[in-house]
């Protein structure tokens, strides 16, 4: 098990078919020791009630807030008492309002922009920093991103562009934090049929032309997800950083 004896923070699990959960359970089947991380007290219920699926319990369960730098000190508390140094932190948390994948991106508002963006880009660097001391030496951390990044997805509107900040993010972190043998990592994951993907208009649509046109000829599941996640923070990437890895069956290298 290429994880045994690593001990690994998630920010955030929402809820069962979140891709953070599916990277919880990825990690815990290569025997890593997991410290799960939820955003308030009405998500703390649906982590806990999936706590039996894992082969053993979290060393601790934290709520974190990322919009919250108290929070996010109190959660370096939490987890330097319960596990002391962390080999792994994955960030698994993005959101904008639903009005901003509503209507055309030109009329993202000043508010929906800096909301969307502090919280599925800022937090990235907030969560690297507060955690910093934390790390050893050969640590991953691991985001998630996709393909809207770099080109135009419909309905994806304003989180397309903080996905491009996220990942230039993961590129000046990565160069900060190599002195310290730290990696910084994305991965760029197909569309999953996720609660919160379903929160972009047509996304039944967009499922059903990924899975058209992917070489596979066919939607990542969100097990292969987590199976890369367990890869970039496991030794096996030790010289992997900066990188954003696509898991989508192949889509982005399709022009037509």
């Amino acid at each position: 098990m290429v994880l045994q004896d690593k001990r690994i923070a998630i920010f955030n699990i929402a809820n069962k078919y979140s891709i953070a959960w599916a990277i919880a359970q990825a990690m815990d089947r290569q025997g890593a020791e997991l410290v799960l991380g939820f955003q308030n007290e009405r998500a703390r219920g649906k982590v806990e009630s999936l706590i039996p699926e894992l082969s053993r319990p979290p060393l601790a369960l934290v709520e974190c807030d990322v919009t919250n730098d108290a929070q996010i000190e109190a959660a370096v508390d939490i987890v330097q008492a319960a596990a002391g140094k962390l080999d792994g932190l994955v960030h698994a948390l993005a959101f904008a309002p639903r009005e901003a994948l509503e209507r055309p991106y030109i009329d993202t508002s000043r508010e929906a922009f800096s909301t969307a963006l502090d919280i599925s880009a800022y937090s990235l660097v907030a969560l690297s920093r507060a955690f910093r001391g934390l790390l050893n030496p050969g640590a991953g951390i691991v985001t998630l991103t996709y393909y809207g990044a770099d080109k135009v997805i419909p309905n994806y509107n304003v989180m397309g562009v903080a996905k491009a900040a996220l990942e230039a993010s993961v590129r000046y972190l990565a160069s900060d934090l190599g002195p310290e043998q730290v990696r910084v990592n994305a991965i760029s994951a197909g569309p999953i049929n996720t609660l919160a993907a379903r929160g972009v208009s047509g996304f039944v649509d967009i499922l059903d032309y990924h899975s058209e046109k992917a070489p596979l000829r066919r939607n990542v599941e969100s097990r292969e997800v987590g199976d890369t996640a367990v890869f970039l923070v496991s030794d096996l990437a030790s010289g992997i950083t900066g990188e954003t890895i696509f898991v989508d069956t192949g889509f982005n290298i399709m022009g037509l």
